[in-house]
């Protein structure tokens, strides 16, 4: 077959395109995220593509005492193989020779410690799925054996990203309002890094870090959790069980402004953020506030089980 002079010129620019694409991996493939992600970056055609890396390389893992793991990961693990092209390997030391970075992406926190410290001695970047952790000694640990490790990590939950969120984020903050769902998973110590993780990384988003004293008061059908910044501002959020729509609310003096309550809360913000870590290094969340955010829920913990008495953070 010939090719005119301006199709083979771009021809050859989408195959070195193509060839320039980061190697990236999973692992952990008991989550939608995973076929949603691959989707984004593993199909020029989605309307959601992701240039500029593609998922070559996937590792199983999974929890089977946790029901939303042993429901779905021979689904995802099967369409991750047979519709994106992903490889299904044996180990994450498999995993890591095939690829430039690893998103950590098994849908329940309590293994991610030890997962992550298995990436962290290939020595490759991660981006860690919510939640990070289970507990806010497991997250402590992950950000000190990167450290020890020299590997560049971070964690978010992508409501951080939305449109609902970055246009609120405006000068002069006085104070934010966030909710969303809540439901929680018998096997995580921190009842809130479930779900309630994405109102609370939306606060975060607002308000920055600074809290050192977080309020809870829990019904069977919510949460609200207040936190009181050091600088006088307090940052609300309130966790319907079992589930509820996202939004928040911010202060700015007398003004208040919302979230279009129709705001879309897809992955693809994320995904664009996670790919230019991959690509430059830099990262978008400073592990600093990440963990601070495990911090606040586990002073919100300790605020349920003294029956609502302020706690400071630890």
């Amino acid at each position: 077959m010939k090719y005119s002079r301006t199709a083979f010129l771009a021809l050859l620019a989408g195959s070195t395109a193509a060839a320039a694409d980061l190697r990236l991996g999973l692992v952990g493939t008991d989550t939608s995220h995973v076929t949603a992600f691959a989707k984004m970056l593993n199909d020029p055609s989605s309307a959601d593509h992701v240039p500029g890396a593609r998922i070559v390389a996937a590792y199983k893992g999974g929890m089977p005492d946790n029901a939303t793991s042993a429901k779905y990961i021979e689904q995802y693990t099967e369409e991750l193989r047979s519709k994106w092209g992903v490889e299904i390997v044996p180990d994450i030391a498999s995993l890591c020779n095939k690829v430039d970075g690893v998103l950590l992406t098994s849908v329940d926190g309590r293994p991610h410690l030890k997962e992550a410290r298995q990436i962290f001695t290939c020595g490759k970047p991660v981006w860690i799925d919510k939640p990070l952790a289970s507990t806010l000694e497991d997250a402590r640990e992950i950000a000190r054996s990167a450290r020890e490790s020299g590997v560049k990590w971070w964690t978010s939950s992508s409501l951080r990203f939305t449109g609902m969120i970055t246009r609120l984020k405006v000068e002069g903050i006085t104070g934010a309002m966030t909710w969303g769902p809540g439901p929680f998973e018998e096997h995580h110590h921190l009842d809130l890094s479930w779900y309630a993780i994405h109102p609370i990384e939306m606060l975060y988003a607002l308000m920055g870090p600074g809290c050192v004293e977080v309020t809870r008061t829990y019904t069977e059908g919510a949460d609200v959790i207040a936190g009181r910044w050091k600088d006088g501002r307090i940052g609300t959020v309130r966790a319907a069980r079992p589930y509820g729509p996202y939004g928040a609310v911010v202060f700015r003096g007398r003004e208040a402004l919302q979230s279009d309550p129709n705001a879309p809360v897809g992955y693809r913000d994320m995904v664009v953020e996670i790919v230019r870590f991959f690509q430059t290094g830099i990262v978008p969340v400073p592990v600093e506030e990440s963990l601070e955010i495990f911090a606040f829920m586990d002073a919100a913990l300790r605020s349920k089980q003294s029956g609502g008495q302020p706690q400071a953070l630890r």
